[in-house]
């Protein structure tokens, strides 16, 4: 502030044969100068800062160590690699494929890295034909609404400013979408088609790969024709050296200082006993469980409500953003895993990579137990993919039990189809597998190796920072399910969180976590009308919603309509947040509540029969109230059903043709008035 002080005290300075009247004048030019610049500087201080400073504050880490410490080219260089595979992972799947793209070229006689793009310089790209049989793959997931992946926003922000010429590059590229979700791969889509507009060369067409339905199968019948455009490009043929080598070793340390141990953090060593701000999916927040509530009245399922205490954890949130968990796996299925290997569990091990250049030293944080692995760092309850069978196959002694893990992994149509229904559709985790494959005892460390990092899990935030800023408040069901083998799986996170009590300060009631910004947002002014759409637990951005519009209606703000479709099993069962919803109601918060009970009577009824029979309400909102809408919850059919339903209204009312109609729709979608938190 001083330097602008010093600047804007420049013309006080006036020569020495200047009048008086000069001088004056002056300083009156002055006084308002230096008012108008303290003026503009204390609102952008103020005003600017609340905008601005939450989503600045995960990139504080990145400015302190300069991650980019060189460049990928010099490093390809340097370690004799040809093959660079970038991804763009929100949940590991995009870096898994990525590293068994780089692993594959060993069987073509090249040389592949795995790079995450947030860690090099991607304008470097041009230069890539400085390498000979040099390519670039790029495995991109879509997250959220057709947006990049957090690691992939600032080579997304590149792609879109650069006018690059990448005239000697050959690239490929393969993407990780969801066809339930409105912008299916944009991401991959939109990767593919720039880097050809900027003069480089496709040697395989765009795969686009669906997580919708099988993910892996779209992956892998991508892969198997891929390779071959690679050996046909660069005049190369398969070595016939198979690619399941090691990429770790293992190192058992038996005489180990416990506090150079990793326990469960995420980053830095021992963070969960002394933390510092700021937090992120690096380095989160150990917070406190003050709630944890059962919702449902009834019924077979378990609906909670959780609140986190975030006091002095300098953690900001807006209504509609996430809030990030770190699950623990059950204890039972660790100990099981551990039996089945004859392991003791509790041995401290590291896994170091025998590629010393890599940037990825450790799976997971080392060294470790095997136990703390097994709980915190692995993915132990997803049905495995086919790499970790193929992998796993040859500690199988029956061999009839080894063939049917490599039949598997392969590529032939009854390999493929045996994988959907035994492992699928069957929702075989790894425990599943071991016990039904009697034979199969594979090393501990290798299987460590081999299995997925556990994801964090986000929840969409029930709660106003204007009402609660020093709480979190999650809103969830708690998933169970019995297999087709007559197993029960049970979901991670939510039966995790489910045990989580409050008590006075033991770790049963401490839970990991960070807030992720979302672009779920309230409209600018508070008089707009707002359409919230959320039947389940999709009704808890909601909460937060109306928190906000109570809050502001307290402040003397003119609230707009506020009016909220819901829609539940049963009334006297599974009505979540019943008792608040009547008290916004009650003080002309809430304007409208429809609640659609979808088995209370013999023809179900859900939200988008509500939503058709207030049509004329909902036209007059959105056509001339300038409303948003808001929808949350299910993507699968929820979501899509509503959307068609809102095409009806349109078309109706705006005495629209169908094309019209869905335009008028997804202009609403850019104008940021129609915004979707969905999940599938």
């Amino acid at each position: 502030l001083s330097i602008m002080g010093d600047a804007s005290m420049g013309p006080n300075v006036s020569p020495p044969d200047s009048t008086a009247q000069q001088d004056s004048l002056f300083s009156m030019t002055d006084v308002f100068l230096i008012s108008l610049i303290t003026g503009l500087l204390t609102y952008w201080l103020f005003f600017r800062k609340k905008k601005e400073e939450v989503p600045d504050l995960p990139k504080v880490q990145t400015v302190a160590a300069p991650v980019r410490d060189s460049s990928f080219i010099e490093k390809m260089k340097k370690t004799g690699r040809n093959i660079v595979v970038f991804y763009g992972s929100q949940t590991g799947t995009a870096e898994e494929f990525a590293n068994r793209l780089s692993k594959d070229a060993h069987r073509y006689g090249l040389r592949g890295m795995a790079a995450d793009p947030e860690e090099y310089d991607l304008s470097d790209l041009s230069r890539l034909s400085e390498i000979d049989k040099s390519l670039a793959v790029f495995c991109m997931a879509t997250y959220g609404e057709g947006d990049p992946t957090d690691n992939a926003q600032d080579f997304y922000d590149w792609l879109q400013e650069a006018d690059a010429d990448l005239s000697g590059l050959r690239f490929a590229v393969f993407g990780l979408g969801n066809k339930t979700y409105e912008h299916f791969n944009a991401m991959g889509k939109y990767v593919d088609k720039r880097l050809e507009e900027l003069g480089a060369q496709r040697i395989f067409e765009l795969g686009l790969g669906d997580d919708d339905g099988n993910l892996e199968e779209d992956f892998i019948t991508w892969r198997e024709q891929f390779w071959p455009a690679v050996c046909e490009h660069f005049g190369v043929e398969a070595t016939g050296e198979e690619s399941s080598i090691r990429q770790y070793e293992l190192v058992v340390h038996t005489d180990v200082n416990m506090n150079k141990v990793y326990t469960g953090e995420m980053g830095r060593l021992k963070s969960y006993e002394n933390q510092k701000p700021p937090f992120d999916a690096k380095n989160p927040f150990l917070a406190q469980v003050t709630e944890n509530r059962k919702l449902n009245k009834g019924g077979e399922r378990h609906l909670m409500h959780l609140e986190l205490d975030i006091s002095n954890s300098k953690i900001r949130y807006e209504s509609g953003d996430h809030v990030a968990v770190y699950p623990a796996n059950d204890s039972s299925l660790v100990n099981r895993i551990g039996e089945i290997l004859g392991t003791n569990l509790d041995t401290i091990m590291s896994l170091n990579n025998l590629d010393e250049e890599s940037n990825k030293k450790h799976p997971f944080p080392c060294p470790t137990s095997y136990r703390t692995a097994l709980t915190y760092y692995l993915d132990i309850t997803n049905p495995p993919r086919t790499n970790v069978l193929y992998e796993l196959a040859q500690y199988a002694t029956d061999p009839s039990e080894q063939e049917h893990l490599r039949k598997m992994a392969s590529s032939a149509p009854e390999g493929k189809a045996l994988y959907l229904s035994w492992v699928v559709e069957a929702r075989r985790n790894i425990l599943a597998i071991l016990q039904d494959m009697p034979s199969l005892c594979p090393p501990i460390d290798h299987l460590c190796e081999l299995l997925p990092r556990l994801q964090a899990r986000y929840y969409s935030i029930a709660s106003s920072s204007k009402v609660h800023p020093n709480s979190i408040h999650i809103c969830a069901v708690t998933v169970e399910y019995e297999t087709k083998t007559g197993r029960v799986n049970k979901g991670v996170a939510t039966n995790w969180l489910k045990g989580k009590v409050p008590t006075d300060n033991g770790s049963s009631s401490l839970v990991p976590m960070y807030v992720r910004k979302s672009q779920f947002r309230l409209p600018f002014k508070p008089s707009t009308p707002i359409i919230m759409i959320g039947p389940g637990t999709g009704i808890a951005p909601f909460m937060g919603f109306i928190q906000e519009r109570a809050w502001l209606k307290q402040q003397g703000k003119e609230v707009g309509e506020t009016v909220l479709y819901y829609g539940c099993r049963r009334e006297h069962e599974d009505y979540l947040y019943r008792e608040e919803l009547g008290r916004f109601q009650q003080d002309g918060v809430l304007t409208q509540l429809h609640v659609a009970f979808s088995r209370d009577q013999a023809e179900k009824v859900y939200v988008q029969h509500l939503l058709k029979k207030n049509k004329e309400n909902i036209w007059k909102l959105v056509h001339e109230g300038n409303a948003h809408i808001y929808v949350c919850g299910d993507a699968r059919n929820m979501a899509r059903d509503v959307q068609n339903t809102f095409y009806e209204i349109v078309a109706e009312f705006g005495n629209m043709s169908q094309p019209q109609a869905v335009d008028y729709v997804k202009k609403l979608m850019t104008k940021g008035r129609y915004s979707l938190d969905v999940w599938s």
